[in-house]
């Protein structure tokens, strides 16, 4: 029998919750519904235990229970504050609880860098249990009726969001790039440095986008990360011309994270197909290309 993926786990739980609690029941209290559904799913497996932790370098971890014991437990880091963070991360422990415990029978341990950057080490099993926490924290079906597809969301219209679901800012901004049909990329910076980008699917297949694995990119000078405009300003967004970040003129919006040491930076372009790189017949210059090609690298 074929393993259920990771979005097949997260509809079954929505249609439950959806069933027993209507259609406005967020945010989802991840640890309530991770141990009644387990126990009642999994009586000779269940999750005993969810609890915060000292967790020196990591924000999560499903660990299994001492010998002796059956189950598993769920463990956040305890110096963490932000109840999004909390969140995603608890939501994240119970997609590995649901997907990969058997595999991983000594428990998995979640890096802070493993639960902000989408393209870890363990990126197939951290894919798939950020995969599974966005679509049981963000369902599609609710967030389209907060944001829909053709709306130019702003870090306001995105914050509220994140409220709502009780998630992170770029958890509720990496959701809705799953879904828009406008072209947008959002960019995580820190000292100076691109530390990874994504793009929205109409961004990607016009050319914009950023290749940063394995690189190391620095911040356009001109852009709004990069310089000295208000904090008001920045987040509302500053129109660039072209060549900053792209070959095109694109708005950027930038506020710093309270939680983590970066900034995030969230680049509207025009509606429509954007520049045809492929009409050139030549691949499309990114940022890295570009540093790259004025350097004579």
């Amino acid at each position: 029998m074929k393993p259920r993926s990771a979005k097949v786990w997260a509809t079954d739980i929505s249609v439950v919750l959806n069933a027993a609690l209507g259609r406005e029941r967020f945010p989802i209290s991840v640890a309530d519904v991770a141990l009644e559904l387990s126990r009642t799913w999994f009586p000779d497996d269940p999750l005993s235990l969810v609890q915060g932790v000292a967790l020196p370098g990591f924000d999560g971890a499903l660990m299994p229970a001492p010998p002796g014991q059956t189950g598993w437990g769920i463990f956040y880091n305890s110096a963490v504050t932000s109840k999004g963070r909390i969140n995603f991360t608890l939501a994240h422990e119970f997609g590995h609880y649901l997907i990969h415990r058997l595999a991983f029978p000594d428990g998995i341990r979640c890096s802070q860098q493993d639960m902000w950057r989408w393209d870890s080490a363990y990126r197939q099993i951290e894919n798939e249990a950020n995969t599974f926490a966005a679509y049981l924290l963000m369902p599609f079906s609710d967030y389209r009726r907060q944001l829909d597809a053709q709306t130019v969301a702003t870090l306001e219209l995105l914050s509220q969001c994140a409220e709502r679901y009780e998630v992170s800012l770029i958890a509720a901004t990496l959701r809705w790039l799953d879904y828009t049909e406008r072209r947008a990329v959002l960019v995580l910076s820190r000292d100076g440095f691109v530390l990874w980008a994504r793009s929205s699917e109409s961004a990607l297949k016009s050319g914009a986008y950023l290749k940063t694995f394995g690189l190391v990119v620095p911040l356009p000078e001109k852009s709004v990360a990069a310089g000295p405009a208000s904090f008001a300003d920045a987040r509302v967004g500053v129109d660039l011309p072209p060549g900053v970040w792209f070959r095109e003129a694109c708005r950027e919006m930038s506020v710093v994270s309270e939680n983590y040491d970066f900034t995030i930076s969230l680049l509207h372009l025009e509606s429509g197909a954007g520049h045809s790189f492929e009409d050139e017949g030549a691949e499309p210059e990114t940022l890295d290309a570009r540093i790259k090609r004025r350097h004579g690298l």
